[in-house]
């Protein structure tokens, strides 16, 4: 619905694990649209090639194998990917998160769109830093709880969190 609403046509995806969100990014893009999709295992986009490929929408896909803190920088190199971006959708590596957030606002357009996804990681973002839980969910919500408050002070995006599932993160790039 983002998709839609935006009109956007020019689209990032940071993880892409099986690919619900890609599928579902390619069917609500024009058929001009295009989806560069970064995820450092291509086994994870392989289970959801098939269905991209069922759909019709393979040819919007632009998969491109490795860490995408290197690939959205290989971006960044070129000056005329700056701002040439409509969305962008990111699901990948928590820790990272907040060097990605960097990035992509050098890459989406003014009034353009950047989605986070897990920003409330079960719920441990709003528990106390002392409560039990595994090392991996301490990591990671530590993680999300600064990418939260940095996006809650972050001046150049308008942000809106939603509650949903596992928390999502809608920003829209102001400056």
């Amino acid at each position: 619905m983002l998709i839609k609403l935006t009109g956007a046509k020019n689209t990032l995806e940071v993880g892409v694990y099986t690919g619900y969100s890609l599928l579902a990014t390619a069917l609500a893009l024009p058929d001009d649209g295009k989806i560069i999709a970064i995820d450092v295992d291509r086994s994870c986009y392989e289970v959801g090639r098939p269905y991209i490929e069922k759909a019709g929408v393979a040819h919007k896909v632009d998969f491109r194998e490795g860490p995408a803190l290197q690939h959205l920088d290989d971006l960044l190199a070129d000056e005329a990917n700056h701002g040439a971006f409509d969305f962008a959708f990111v699901d990948a590596d928590k820790p990272n998160y907040v060097k990605y957030h960097e990035q992509l606002l050098r890459l989406v357009r003014v009034g353009g769109t950047i989605v986070y996804d897990n920003t409330l990681w079960g719920g441990t973002v709003a528990l106390p830093p002392e409560t039990p839980m595994s090392n991996l969910d301490r990591r990671f919500s530590v993680a999300i709880r600064d990418l939260n408050r940095r996006l809650s002070e972050d001046k150049r995006i308008e942000v809106c969190q939603l509650a949903i599932a596992d928390g999502i993160t809608i920003c829209r790039r102001l400056v």
